[in-house]
């Protein structure tokens, strides 16, 4: 029997097809799909029912139809890929400068969902290719919502992975504003202000919700601090990450340092700006070893770190709980300990404010409070078992980041994968074919 006979056998392929599927099926771990067997197995043996009843099947020498071919190679298309979507690979755009030098706005990336397991899609019913939004409008229906479940990964989230997930904040998004975070206009102006100004307003599953992409700095179980604008965890300083960078004041002679030495030290030229009164740079993002290639500059006097300390008037700054008592800001924050499944902590007014949105949104509860007591689905509490992992992302661009210290923590059914490769990489300040990135095209993370 030649190679051609055996590929084309139908019982090879059978066989083939069938393992292929039974061993997805388990790993779906929902076994009324074994149901399919039929359907491959007419499709390739019996061949009684037209499951693809929009492919016409041509006699010898008959003319294709061109529009029919078109539309079966469509239709195969979008069932490949989205299947390719759900279970394997997604694909990804930086939209913003939060990552850089680690990643670049303009970075598309293939997400990888092995690496944490994918998750089964909560709400289905969404137009082919796209997330939560096509033309304008929400691109997907809720008439159907699933639980979440996660299926079997290579691994789970480790501390120092970058990490593709679902913005927490974005379960409510401002119309006029999309991306902007809704709860911070909230704390400054009031809801009714705030919906009547920049709403209405549009609700989003958690699967919805807008991608992020930060780093994981602490997991479940850890307990974070921030100190001089460095994370340290469980005690330990925080790897030196190659891309990570904070923002200097960087005091020249009184001129501007040459734009193309800039752009050769790898610096975003669209976050800088030149200060006269200084003279020099109020905010320049650098990582460890640009700060001191920009030290050795004949034209730099001096370059001091930005640091945030709180207010004397002691108001809120807009950092993680919002309550202004911790006196937290970016870069004095903490300590922090990160929820774990099964883990019960003391429940009291003073730290509500660092759990209400997890037992309220993300494990859904009901939760009030009456003067001094804490009623969690109308039981009074004094203590809380969280049902989730939960984790602190931020940005490798320290300065420049909305992250966990502005929202808090991301939960673990928020995750959705990790970056894998850069296919393509532009620079939006620059005309093609100078924007387009070479040296990270194909690169692998």
């Amino acid at each position: 029997m030649s190679w051609k006979e055996i590929i084309q056998n139908k019982w090879l392929k059978l066989g083939f097809w069938s393992v292929l599927y039974i061993a997805w099926v388990i790993w779906l771990g929902n076994y009324w799909w074994l149901l399919g067997l039929g359907v491959i197995f007419d499709l390739l043996i019996t061949k009684k029912v037209k499951w693809l009843f929009w492919k016409k099947e041509y006699a010898p020498g008959e003319k294709h139809n061109v529009w029919l071919d078109w539309l079966d190679a469509i239709i195969f298309a979008v069932v490949v890929v989205t299947f390719i979507n759900i279970f394997f690979f997604q694909a990804f755009k930086i939209p913003s400068s939060s990552m850089e030098s680690s990643l670049y706005t303009g970075d598309h990336l293939f997400v990888s969902k092995l690496s944490y397991g994918p998750r089964v899609p909560q709400t289905p019913l969404t137009i082919p290719f796209t997330h939560n939004q096509a033309f304008g409008h929400e691109s997907y229906s809720t008439l159907i919502q699933n639980k979440y479940r996660r299926l079997k990964g290579f691994g789970e989230v480790k501390r120092g992975d970058v990490v593709v997930f679902g913005f927490p904040n974005g379960d409510t998004v401002l119309t006029r504003r999309p991306a902007d975070d809704y709860y911070a206009w909230v704390r400054t102006y009031g809801r009714e202000k705030t919906i009547a100004q920049f709403g209405p307003i549009i609700v989003r599953p958690a699967d919805k919700k807008d991608h992020y992409v930060k780093r994981c700095v602490a997991v479940a179980g850890d307990t974070l601090v921030v100190k001089d604008g460095l994370v340290w965890v469980n005690g330990e300083k925080e790897p030196d990450y190659p891309g990570r960078q904070l923002t200097y004041q960087v005091i020249t002679t009184g001129s501007r340092i040459n734009q193309l030495k800039l752009e050769q030290l790898g610096l975003n030229l669209s976050e800088l700006y030149f200060d006269t009164r200084l003279p020099g740079y109020p905010m320049m993002p650098l990582t460890g070893e640009m700060l001191e290639k920009v030290k050795a500059l004949p034209s730099v006097v001096d370059v001091t770190l930005n640091l945030e300390q709180f207010p004397a008037t002691g108001q809120d700054t807009g950092i993680f709980p919002f309550t202004g008592k911790t006196r937290w800001t970016c870069d004095y924050f903490g300590p922090l300990w990160i929820p774990q499944k099964g883990a019960t902590v003391a429940l009291d007014k003073d730290n509500l404010p660092l759990y209400e949105r997890i037992i309220r949104d993300y494990e859904h509860n009901t939760l009030q409070v009456n003067g001094e007591e804490i009623l969690i689905n109308g039981e009074p509490a004094t203590t809380y078992t969280f049902k989730q992992d939960y984790y602190f992302m931020m940005g490798d661009n320290r300065h420049n980041s909305l992250d966990s210290r502005y929202w808090g923590f991301v939960p673990e059914d928020h995750i959705v994968g990790k970056p894998s490769i850069i296919w393509l990489s532009t620079d939006s300040n620059k005309s093609f074919p100078k924007s387009i990135r070479w040296k990270r095209f194909l690169k692998i993370l």
